[in-house]
């Protein structure tokens, strides 16, 4: 279709909007409309509805027939049902409502009851136009395929693409049975700022922007776990929140600069705990949302069935890299290793960090099957509390599942003087140019200071979750409005 034909549709179609004005019956003055019935109940439940009037509201989806009688497709926020037309019906409405165009809101009366054809269908008695539709609607077999358009009028693709709407209702069932599982072990669910003086409780470069009354810079949060600690030394046990987070970093498949996190803590709870909790928590969400244990996600079969593997991350990448960084003690042996490999480590001082490199670059992606990947290196791990046995390490773990980090977790550092230290390197990190180094906090050294009870920390990130249990592939594909650059 020519832009030239295009607008000539879209002006016959404000005429047919004048026309309607003109005669004092102007859609958009129409408030309200009485639905009693939706189209998927009516499907399931015909043998109730047969034969009885109902009233139901949506959009004309497609026209078809001519003459005295006509069939439409009506859609509504549940499904499709047909409309059936008739002249002897409607006699004073028929002729205008053969002019109402694909797009068009309308309320409908009438019985229900199934054509000869055996097609469910609403017999109509009155219908009201309730919204008059100035686009044009995708034509139904070639649909809205720009994936582009898709996510930039997520409107229209909600209307064209019905499966698309599955996704999302199941998404927010996945949140609903999140919070009745947390509900159920007692944790409270808390809200806390958006805005900081400090983005920490995660390594990642934030977005700013500026207060005008108090004339100072705040920053989008990054993470949701320093307010949330500070919660369990002011004496809640249990406590969660599942909010929206926000980084200034680049977009792939299974990253968006702002996307939904859920983080937990519990006090009197150790990294160990968390992982226990984590597999009961998949396991139960399978069940409830997928109603089985097991996952299909592209080609793979994923069992979400505990027990997850555990793996040290160091074992993970000498038996795929076969280089022991567990012995290593000299950062230039380490950086030769990943030259070897050739891995890009630049910038990284350690042998903890140059390891971590190597396990994105050659671990990550193989890791299908749910894998917590266990004892991350100090450098790495800013607020997570040291392995007593080698503090090289710490007790943190990432769950990976299908070659992705699903969650993060550890038993949190609650040792102020060892905090402040590692908020020291931080630092000195960002002022050699890591945008990434986590800032130093004093009053979060002041909250460990007044005393941190031995604290389990979780965090997941929801939009991967929901990705694995609705077998999509990108992120966008599970946030309604994510993130785009302008057109112009």
């Amino acid at each position: 279709m020519t832009t030239e034909n295009l607008s000539e549709l879209l002006e016959i179609r404000r005429d047919k909007l004048k026309t309607l004005q003109d005669a004092g019956k102007n859609p958009f003055e129409q408030t309200s409309f009485n639905v009693s019935a939706h189209a998927r109940k009516v499907e399931a439940s015909y043998d109730d509805y047969e034969e009885k009037e109902v009233t139901m509201a949506g959009r004309i989806m497609s026209k078809r027939g001519q003459g005295k009688v006509s069939f439409y497709d009506l859609q509504d926020s549940t499904g499709r049902i047909q409309l059936f037309l008739k002249k002897d019906a409607l006699p004073d409405m028929y002729d205008e409502i053969k002019t109402y165009d694909i797009g068009d809101i309308v309320g409908v009366k009438g019985e229900i009851f199934k054509t000869k054809m055996g097609q469910i269908s609403v017999r109509v008695s009155e219908l009201t136009l309730l919204s008059k539709s100035l686009q044009i609607l995708p034509e139904k077999y070639h649909g809205l395929k720009d994936m582009e358009l898709r996510y930039r009028q997520r409107y229209v693709d909600l209307i064209v693409n019905p499966e698309v709407k599955d996704v999302f209702q199941k998404r927010s069932l996945i949140m609903r049975k999140i919070r009745e599982f947390y509900d159920a072990r007692d944790f409270i669910e808390v809200e806390t700022p958006v805005l900081s003086n400090l983005a920490g409780g995660a390594n990642a470069r934030p977005f700013m922007t500026h207060h005008n009354a108090l004339d100072i810079t705040l920053y989008c949060r990054i993470a949701l776990e320093l307010p949330l600690k500070r919660l369990i030394v002011g004496g809640f046990d249990k406590v969660y929140e599942m909010s929206r987070v926000f980084r200034n970093e680049g977009m792939d498949a299974t990253h968006n600069p702002e996307f939904t996190l859920l983080e937990s803590y519990e006090a009197y709870a150790n990294y160990d705990d968390l992982m226990k909790m984590i597999e009961e928590l998949y396991s139960f969400l399978a069940k409830e949302v997928n109603k089985s244990e097991t996952v299909i996600y592209g080609d793979k079969e994923i069992s979400l069935a505990a027990p997850f593997k555990r793996a040290r991350m160091v074992d993970l990448v000498k038996e795929h890299t076969n280089v022991d960084f567990d012995v290593m003690t000299d950062v230039e042996v380490a950086r030769a290793a990943a030259k070897e490999l050739h891995v890009d480590v630049d910038g990284k001082n350690s042998v903890g960090e140059i390891m971590a490199e190597v396990f994105d670059e050659f671990v990550e992606d193989k890791l299908i099957q749910p894998t917590f990947v266990t004892m991350h290196p100090v450098e790495i791990s800013p607020l997570a509390k040291k392995d007593p046995k080698d503090p090289r390490y710490t007790e943190r773990f990432e769950l990976y599942i299908n070659g992705a980090e699903c969650a993060n977790a550890f038993s949190e550092l609650n040792d102020p003087i060892d905090q402040k230290e590692r908020f020291m390197s931080q630092v000195q990190k960002k002022t050699d140019g890591d945008d990434e180094a986590h800032p130093f906090d004093a009053d979060f050294i002041n909250a460990l200071e007044v005393g941190l009870p031995p604290t389990g920390g979780l965090g997941i990130g929801i939009d991967r979750l929901v990705m694995l249990f609705t077998n999509q592939h990108s992120i966008r594909d599970v946030i309604l409005f994510p993130t785009m650059k302008p057109i112009d």
